[in-house]
């Protein structure tokens, strides 16, 4: 049996539940909302569609229905709003946070939790010191969103299988965050050499890319999304079943995602995202990739402004 409860049914929970049914991956999910009625319904609505994909028991419940859960995802949270500051967001959403910790925390003890709400790295962060779980059962969603976004744009670049693409984006899951280019590689070809050795048919090469464009983009990505369509939540679903199927499929597999630094790149009691290795035990260790000084500093750049908004709010 393979039981997922997902705290929070707005747009986000919802097509995580929706998509954890369409790829087969859990047997039993359970939607928990503070809105009931919201709950029920995304949940009634993903339970009619079962019988086309996988067989799977979609239902709502309270914070007693997650006992015996193998993985928990928690995604409520406020928006960030127009004139709003990050700082504002953090505090409401880690109060938020802490209201459902020891709730979910009683009834799910041994369960891998996933925080997916914003600012990721900082509730991981307030989870790790508040809930008592271990923290290797503890994972951030981190920037898997932005280096599944990286990955995407260098594919439409170069005209790659996004799965010959190895490069991420490390740090904080926002403003500060960086791609280390100098380990970017297609197919063991260093990026920085691609447009010069990927000949194609007709005999061309392509261009020289940008990489300042290209990460800018990537920054920029859920933006865009939100101005055009109001919210994004697609993407990240896919991503946090990503995770979801590293940790149930027991393979352990290289993923960026937060959590806890202890003293990696000189950085400690922060939370941001490296390179992880995730698999049915957690996140049990960190792969150490051979950054460059200039990526040492953008990364410890990254993990001080996340500290300047610990110190800043209540938790």
């Amino acid at each position: 049996m393979k039981k997922i409860t997902i705290v929070g049914s707005g747009s986000v929970g919802s097509t995580i539940a929706y998509t954890l049914m369409v790829q087969g991956l859990a047997n039993e999910i359970c939607m928990i909302d503070i809105n009931s009625k919201k709950a029920y319904g995304e949940a009634l609505d993903i339970q009619q569609g079962t019988p086309f994909c996988h067989s799977c028991n979609v239902y709502s419940g309270d914070f007693s229905d997650a006992e015996k859960s193998n993985i928990v995802i928690i995604t409520s949270g406020a928006a960030r709003k127009p004139g709003m500051s990050r700082l504002d967001l953090a505090q409401i959403n880690i109060d938020i946070l802490n209201s459902i910790t020891p709730e979910i925390t009683k009834y799910a003890p041994e369960a891998t939790y996933i925080i997916v709400s914003n600012p990721v790295d900082i509730l991981t962060y307030v989870f790790c010191k508040n809930s008592g779980i271990p923290e290797e059962r503890i994972i951030g969603s981190g920037t898997i969103l932005d280096t599944a976004r990286l990955r995407a744009r260098l594919s439409k670049i170069y005209g790659i299988n996004q799965r010959n693409i190895h490069a991420y984006v490390m740090g904080e899951h926002g403003d500060s965050a960086f791609v280390p280019w100098s380990l970017a590689n297609i197919s063991n070809i260093p990026i920085a050499e691609c447009s010069s050795s990927i000949i194609r048919a007709d005999g061309k090469t392509y261009p020289e890319v940008d990489f300042d464009i290209v990460e800018k983009y990537v920054k920029n990505s859920g933006a865009r999304v939100i101005l055009d369509k109001g919210a994004t939540f697609y993407a990240v679903s896919a991503s946090v079943c990503h995770i979801c199927h590293s940790l149930m499929g027991g393979v352990d597999t290289p993923l960026t995602v937060s959590t806890m630094l202890h003293g990696e790149y000189g950085i400690d009691d922060v939370c941001l995202s490296l390179l992880n290795i995730v698999g049915k035990e957690g996140a049990t260790s960190k792969l150490l990739l051979p950054l460059t000084t200039k990526e040492r500093l953008a990364l410890k750049k990254s993990a001080e402004c996340l500290k300047e908004i610990i110190r800043s709010v209540k938790y």
